[in-house]
């Protein structure tokens, strides 16, 4: 009964290592290689799968998903000798299980250190100001590179990303007084460009403000000269139309005597005002002679007429 029951449990364990190697599961995005007596037979996609036991066997499992593998930070030389710390990420996938099986021991080794190398060697080719600016020129290169590389070991590397850049602590320090140099720089340029501009502005303002108070001088002039040439021209038609009348007043009958009267009384207004405006005069001989003044003055106006 001992015996039955030990060969019994030997036979249990026999059938569950039979189909332990016999079936086997192969979850998504997955590939095995199976091996049939030590040489590669095939690769194995999603689903279920039937092995025979004893010759073949699951050599290598790969996951066909998108891995991010970080790449060490590692001194680089720039081509203006100095020093900075760089560090990444890669990113790829497996396309060929079969190549990345066989095609090298271990690929994502190989491919860190081809990363390094590429990087150092782009990293050499630029100065220390444009490595900042060239970071997606330097991940182009490192890809083309690798990709390159990785084709006979079945992996597609799809980018890299530089993840740092790390200057030593004095250029940092000379790179921030530069760029705060670069901005003090900016500033006064844009104050002096404003002060600048300030400056025309006033002056054109006060080239129009001297060009309109000009504009309206001359036209004040002209305007007084035309109002003062208005003034003497009405003042001399006025005088002659005042003399037409006199004129024509002594032509009239009984004018000549009344010019005379006027002449007359004239004289004697005139006189007097002189008496009163002084104290002491010279009286021609003829001065009380009035009717002697008015024959002279009345002579005359005969002459002109």
């Amino acid at each position: 009964m001992t015996g039955t029951l030990v060969i019994a449990i030997v036979l249990v364990i026999f059938i569950l290592v039979v189909i332990f190697k016999t079936a086997i599961v192969v979850p998504q995005q997955s590939a095995y290689v199976m091996e049939r007596l030590g040489s590669y037979r095939a690769t194995l996609g999603a689903g279920f799968h039937l092995l025979i036991p004893f010759f073949d066997q699951i050599t290598y499992r790969h996951s066909l998903k998108e891995v991010a593998y970080d790449i060490p930070e590692q001194i680089c030389i720039t081509k203006d000798n100095v020093q900075v710390g760089v560090d990444g990420v890669l990113y790829l996938k497996i396309v060929d299980p079969k190549l990345a099986s066989y095609g090298i021991s271990d690929y994502l080794f190989g491919l860190s250190q081809l990363a390094q190398t590429t990087l150092r060697s782009e990293i050499g080719k630029i100065d220390l100001d444009r490595t900042f600016e060239e970071r997606s020129h330097i991940n182009s290169s490192v890809v083309a590179e690798l990709d390159k590389a990785s084709e006979p070991w079945g992996v597609k590397v799809l980018r890299y990303e530089i993840k740092n850049i790390t200057p030593p602590h004095d250029v940092l320090s000379a790179m921030e007084k530069q760029m705060r140099a670069e901005r003090e720089k900016r500033a006064a340029i844009l104050t002096s460009e404003g002060e600048r501009d300030s400056k025309i502005n006033h002056a054109e303002g006060e080239k129009q403000r001297v060009i309109k108070e000009s504009e309206a001088n001359k036209t004040l002039q002209i305007n007084e000269a035309q109002g003062q040439a208005e003034a003497i021209l009405a003042v001399a038609n006025a005088t002659a139309d005042g003399i037409r009348s006199v004129a024509t007043a002594i032509n009239a009958s009984g004018g000549f005597e009344a010019m005379q009267l006027r002449v007359a009384e004239q004289y004697i207004g005139e006189f007097g005002n002189l008496a009163k405006a002084s104290t002491s005069m010279i009286i021609p001989s003829n001065m009380t002679d009035i009717a002697s003044v008015v024959a002279t003055a009345t002579e005359v106006i005969k002459r002109k007429g």
